[in-house]
């Protein structure tokens, strides 16, 4: 089952509160987290950004109490009356105590109502522990507090704070001990298709706890030689493929692992759907696919794994020749360099697409978009080079979760294969350009992604 209640932090976002609450000097210190909410199958917190309370504002500072000013609160209030944030109030045990004391529950009494009062409900606050994990909990009128079971920092690595483990060491990667924490998360595939499906099917093989499956598209007959899980009878039926994928997952892992929506990511339902998930991994063959993908992990600070894969052709006499045999993987973390960024598309190539798509020769669409550039093939046979990209996905993912490169994460921000000349090559993400992104960590505010399009549809009045 996966987690009720998470926290989510980026890994700039971390250090800056790392560094301030753990100062070095064994004394406690204080800050106030401001939070977009995300509601949904579950409750997510983002946190937007930090009012560090200085050091010299404290009445008193100690191992083991603290008293920090009214002021800062006001100003938390202030600054999150505007966007309906959710405010955690946030201090650190030096001493390692990964828990609340009775003054913290005191303090809570007293201050909860000030801010359900200023700002409604949901609110929370926080302890930090030297080392970095993060044990929190949330509050909302007449009730008592409950615990955040997650807090993740998604960075060039990946952390998971646990309530209930305390600030253990992490997992090792391919044991039971990582089966049983990715059971308790909850993984999203954009596109179920070619390598979507590949990647699927690993994941709910992993033992995530959730898998949602988004893909608008229904099986046919060509599909049946490299998509997972497609039948005969799925494709005769013209089957949603979200549909056919979950109900293979049902067979084998029960039926409430998979959680199929039938839509596009470029509709709100698919975003809302998508904003439940702890990681995303974007498996779609189409630039404005991957832009919304991007803008949802950003608004929604979430760690997200793209793939391609592609097979130029070239021309030899009056013969169709391979040119080579390509696949990419991207990692991006929130608040690193973007899909964008990395120049996978951009709004030139995005309006490019988009006239092609609506102008009346498909042919040339299918032609330009397909797994063999420049050729009309409507069945590939590319299994074997989807399952070598997909596999490359989920490993990243595990990669980051559960570190296991010998030279560590930051050199892989981008891997790249030839299997034509046998080469493999990594980037940073140094190499990139970054951007400063105002979406991120915007979650569900409204426009959706900032977009109109995707604003809540208004009832209208009878």
């Amino acid at each position: 089952m996966s987690a009720r209640c998470a926290l989510t932090i980026t890994a700039d976002l971390h250090a800056r509160l790392r560094n301030h609450l753990l100062p070095g000097d064994g004394l406690e210190a204080a800050a106030v987290l401001l939070c977009s909410k995300v509601h949904g199958s579950r409750t997510r917190l983002l946190a937007r950004d930090a009012i560090l309370v200085p050091y010299t504002d404290c009445s008193r500072r100690e191992p083991d109490l603290l008293t920090w000013p009214g002021i800062a609160l006001e100003e938390a209030i202030d600054r999150a009356e505007g966007d309906d944030l959710a405010v955690m109030l946030l201090h650190s045990h030096p001493g390692g105590f990964f828990g609340f004391s009775d003054a913290d529950d005191a303090s809570d009494r007293v201050t909860m109502p000030a801010l359900f009062a200023g700002l409604g409900p949901l609110h929370g606050s926080a302890v930090m522990v030297p080392g970095g994990a993060i044990l929190a909990r949330t509050y909302e009128p007449r009730a008592a507090a409950v615990p955040m079971e997650l807090v993740s920092v998604a960075g060039v690595d990946i952390n998971y704070s646990w309530s209930v483990r305390g600030p253990q060491p992490r997992p090792v990667a391919f044991t039971s001990a990582m089966t049983q924490e990715l059971g308790q998360l909850t993984a999203c595939v954009i596109g179920v298709s070619g390598t979507g499906s590949m990647v699927a099917e690993q994941l709910a093989r992993l033992g995530f706890g959730r898998v949602i499956l988004i893909d608008f598209d229904h099986l046919e007959d060509r599909n049946l030689n490299r998509i997972l899980n497609a039948t005969l009878a799925g494709a005769a039926t013209k089957k949603l493929k979200v549909w056919a994928f979950a109900e293979a997952i049902a067979a084998y892992r029960g039926p409430e692992v998979a959680v199929p929506v039938a839509a596009s990511i470029a509709t709100r339902e698919a975003v809302l759907a998508a904003s439940q998930a702890d990681v995303l991994f974007s498996c779609v063959d189409t630039l404005d696919a991957r832009y919304f993908a991007d803008l949802t992990a950003a608004a929604f600070l979430q760690p997200l794994i793209d793939v391609g894969v592609t097979i130029p052709t070239r021309r030899d006499g009056s013969n169709i020749a391979i040119a080579d045999v390509c696949g990419r993987v991207d990692y991006v973390y929130p608040g690193g360099a973007s899909l964008r960024d990395r120049g996978v598309y951009d709004p030139v190539a995005l309006r490019a697409e988009y006239l092609r798509r609506t102008a009346p020769d498909t042919h040339l669409d299918e032609v330009q978009q397909g797994y063999l550039k420049g050729t009309n093939e409507q069945a590939p046979a590319v299994i074997s080079l989807n399952m070598r990209a997909a596999s490359a996905a989920v490993l990243e993912f595990i990669a980051r979760a559960y570190p296991f490169r010998i030279d560590g994460n930051e050199g892989f921000a981008r891997t790249q294969f030839s299997l034509a000349a046998g080469e493999e090559e990594f980037s940073p993400d140094e190499a990139f350009p970054r951007f400063n992104h105002s979406i991120l960590g915007r979650g569900a505010k409204e426009p959706l992604l900032g977009m109109p399009a995707l604003r809540r549809p208004t009832v209208g009045k009878s």
